[in-house]
């Protein structure tokens, strides 16, 4: 875990941007239940967090992806992440929408995007990494060459690295979920012995047999 890690599992932790409740499990849409509940929107509304967050995401790219010339946030999540760090970087930003819009002119890429240009994706949480690999095909579809992706937080999962893989695309995190739970657990959010039942979890969602552990 490194300075960078660390500090961003503090900061979501204490907003509770990502909040870990494994003895009363939440429940997400496909009905897997789920040890863990993220929302790193709320980063947004918290200044102090927020610029530790856009920050290390500007530091990131220039770290990872120093001919980075363009920004490009995934929607909606990625969208302020991507704006804020591209102010701090003075690049260009744009979106890519979740589809082209039916009117106008029928844009999903959002803002001025040449063919060639080298582009980084933000992202705010990849879980099992569909909907940002499908950001990254669009783009090179008009002509892009994305240099990579940045996101605040990933599970790490099987499924979300082996399409990250597939698609050879690189993710630079700025923490995640093994960073997070160990915090967690250093700071009295959960038990240390909670945090087996976790990555138990995060290596298979759909069995269930960390609950009541």
């Amino acid at each position: 875990m490194n300075a960078t890690q660390n500090l961003i599992a503090k900061d979501l932790l204490k907003i509770k941007a990502v909040f870990f409740r494994p003895d009363e499990p939440f429940t997400w849409a496909s009905g897997i239940k789920s040890p863990v509940y993220c929302d790193n929107r709320l980063t947004l509304t918290a200044p102090e967090v927020r610029n530790d967050v856009e920050n290390s995401l500007a530091q990131a790219i220039k770290e990872y992806y120093p001919e980075a010339e363009v920004l490009m946030g995934t929607s909606t999540a990625g969208i302020a992440h991507a704006a804020i760090t591209a102010h701090i970087m003075g690049l260009p930003m744009g979106y890519v929408r979740s589809g082209a819009k039916d009117h106008g002119r029928q844009n999903q890429i959002e803002g001025r995007l040449e063919a060639g240009q080298k582009v980084v994706v933000v992202e705010d949480l990849i879980s099992t990494g569909g909907s940002v690999i499908e950001v990254v095909n669009v783009l090179r579809e008009a002509g892009a060459e994305v240099l990579g992706i940045v996101s605040i937080f990933t599970y790490g999962m099987q499924k979300g690295l082996d399409r990250l893989a597939e698609a050879q695309v690189r993710n630079v995190s700025l923490t995640n979920f093994d960073c997070i739970a160990e915090v967690a657990a250093q700071e009295g959010y959960i038990r240390p012995e909670d945090i087996e039942r976790l990555i138990k979890f995060r290596d298979n969602p759909s069995d269930e047999s960390w609950i009541g552990e």
